[in-house]
Order: C-alpha cells, then structure tokens, then sequence
C-alpha cells in the first residue's frame, strides 16, 4: 500500500448541478473580517515601525524640519491604506479568490456569475465598501436580509460571497 497524498482542495466557484449555492451570510462574514483586520494591523504594525526607523535613521543623519514629520506621517498613513487596498484586491482577485480571512471560515469571492474577480473588479469592490460605510453601515447590515446575502458593496461591485466547501 502506498501513501498518496490527498488531491489538492477544489476552489472551483462553479457548483455542481446537485448541489446549490450556499453564501456567505452576514455572521461568518463578520469572522472573516475580523481575522483580515487582526492580520493587517500585525503587518501594517511591523510595517510602520520599520517605516518609522528609516525615517528617523536618515533625519537623524540629514537634518529635517518639522514639516517634513508631518509629511511622513501622512506618507505612512497612505503606506497602510496602500497596504489593505493591495490585500482585499489581489488575495480577492487571485486563484482562490479569497482574503486569508475569508479561506480560514471556507469563503470565495466570486462575480454574480460564478466567476472569477479581476483585478480592477476586487479593487472597485474595495472602494464600494466606503458607500456601504457611508451610509451608517446599513450596507454592511444588507448582508443579513438580502435572499443571495449581498451588501451594498456586493450589489455595485457585481460579486457574490460563497462558500467553497
């Protein structure tokens, strides 16, 4: 008898005829979230502080106004921006289709086709997010009484959150 290793998990958004489409309701969506954030504020965390050393390591030598700190300041908050802009785009836009946090819960991201998100598609979804933001969060909150659990974000964006188990 000889040890094959399992096959690789299927991330395949197309469900089989008998099986239906399960989305992602509002809850696990929320726990993904969650585990995305907490995972970007480690990384945005080591991120700026080695941000912060080179920064100070080359005013120490240079010599800088206090201007120019103010001007870091704001270069190191589009740096974050920059990197959770980047995260949600390119994990939700890749092969899985899927942010950390959403693979760890068993979610995809996919088009309202069942395809896969470009990349401009994740990234406008990513700003669609902002308008479900912008109005008090009730597009966060549509996830809970929508019939395919989409958001505000979902519906401009044209994608649907699904589970790949």
């Amino acid at each position: 008898m000889t040890n094959v290793p399992p096959p690789p998990p299927v991330w395949d958004a197309q469900p089989s005829a008998a099986a239906a489409t399960r989305y992602g309701g509002f809850w696990i969506r929320v726990v993904a979230y969650l585990l995305d954030g907490v995972l970007l504020y480690v990384v945005g965390t080591v991120v700026g502080f080695v941000f912060g050393l080179v920064v100070g390591f080359v005013w120490h030598f240079v010599g800088v106004p206090a201007t120019a700190q103010t001007i870091a300041r704001i270069g190191g908050g589009i740096l974050g921006l920059g990197l959770g802009i980047l995260y949600f785009a390119v994990l939700e836009s890749s092969e899985r289709g899927a942010t950390l946090g959403k693979r760890a819960v068993g979610l995809r991201v996919v088009t309202d086709q069942g395809q896969r998100l470009t990349f401009a598609n994740a990234f406008g979804r990513y700003f669609a997010k902002i308008v479900s933001l912008l109005v008090l969060g009730i597009g966060f909150l549509m996830v809970a009484f929508t019939d395919r659990k989409r958001g505000l974000h979902d519906m401009m964006a044209g994608t649907l959150v699904i589970h790949n188990r």
